[in-house]
């Protein structure tokens, strides 16, 4: 996983609960990497499990609501870092089905060694787009968190359902971004 992730989920936990918060569930996640990442760097998606569990335990909060609001939080960042995916995008549905042959193609590009999870168009019309979500991390929950985020940074109204394991045990998972 690249380490921005990391490094804008330990920013989000400093600015919400302090500097020494963030040293604690460094301390409690017993990470290889000592909890020290670089935005370019490439560490295993273990540890981030591990940082969401432990501030999961102090804050005494379920896990998939903490990966929801990251996503929701992450979303914000990608667009205060890299504007230029959002020139001449309008709409959350846009912006939601270039994500595979748009920003991750540019991913890809300066990190050929990303492992990007997957996010394939199923069906798109004026109102409504279906992405199928494939990530051997699952991260369901953290990328419907990005989609909300999407959602509300075009300011437009849209119901989103989450369907897990669409094609059998460990599957996909569809999500259906409708506008209203």
């Amino acid at each position: 996983m690249k380490g921005v992730v990391f490094t804008e989920f330990l920013d989000m936990v400093e600015k919400r609960h302090g500097a020494d918060f963030v040293d604690d569930i460094i301390e409690d996640s017993h990470l290889s990497s000592g909890g020290s990442y670089t935005a370019v760097g490439t560490y295993p998606h273990t540890e981030m499990v591990s940082l969401i569990h432990a501030l999961a335990a102090r804050n005494q909060c379920a896990v998939p609501v903490l990966m929801l609001d990251f996503g929701h939080h992450l979303f914000g960042r990608f667009h205060a870092n890299y504007p230029t995916f959002f020139v001449n995008v309008h709409c959350a549905l846009d912006f939601m089905e270039g994500i595979e042959n748009i920003i991750h193609a540019e991913v890809r590009k300066l990190y050929p060694d990303a492992e990007l999870p997957k996010f394939e168009v199923e069906y798109r019309d004026a109102k409504q787009l279906r992405l199928l979500y494939d990530s051997h991390r699952h991260f369901e929950d953290l990328a419907e968190g990005l989609i909300l985020g999407c959602i509300d940074h075009f300011g437009v109204p849209h119901q989103l359902q989450r369907e897990n394991d669409v094609s059998g045990p460990q599957g996909k998972t569809r999500f259906i971004l409708t506008r209203l």
